[in-house]
């Protein structure tokens, strides 16, 4: 079983989850087309240390930008460390393009969505996202991002992902 990210849903917006996430540590890739197989690497042994990484989900994908109405490349994506690592225990990476961060404790948004990934699939519901935000009169605070939790051979519908945004913490 993979470990997942754990979260807490403070409320919910229709289809969309507030939710408040702890403080996590990341290994990224920022714009490159060969990002996944670079993270893979990183986790299966290559890094300093030869440590093998424990898969987690969600893979967290920042592929395409919402600019409305114009998407645009940004080919990020990064691997969630397990809970038991920190910044300072993660393995250093070999491959300067792997890069280990903490992201700290935040309030995301999310809608869940199942079915197989395409770009019209992740625009679609972005929009949804965005608009039933946009009518909470919710902020929000840098790019829409995708978190999958299943791997390839999953028929799409059965798999989990979703589209979330970083908000502002509201009373």
């Amino acid at each position: 079983m993979v470990e997942t990210i754990k979260y807490e849903v403070v409320h919910e917006i229709g289809k969309v989850e507030v939710r408040s996430y702890p403080k996590i540590i990341v290994a990224k890739v920022d714009d490159s087309p060969d990002a996944f197989n670079l993270l893979y690497r990183f986790i299966t042994g290559e890094n300093r240390q030869r440590a093998k990484v424990k898969m987690t989900s969600p893979v967290v994908s920042q592929k395409i930008e919402m600019t409305s109405p114009v998407l645009s490349e940004t080919g990020a994506m990064a691997f969630v460390m397990p809970k038991e690592y920190t910044i300072e225990t993660t393995p250093e990476p070999l491959n300067n393009q792997v890069k280990i961060a903490e992201f700290p404790a935040r309030l995301i948004a999310a809608l869940c969505f199942s079915g197989g990934w395409s770009e019209a699939h992740f625009e679609k519901e972005t929009q949804d996202l965005l608009k039933t935000i946009s009518e909470a009169k919710i902020k929000t605070k840098g790019n829409v991002f995708t978190m999958l939790y299943n791997p390839p051979f999953i028929p799409g519908f059965l798999r989990r992902n979703e589209v979330a945004v970083e908000i502002e913490q509201t009373s």
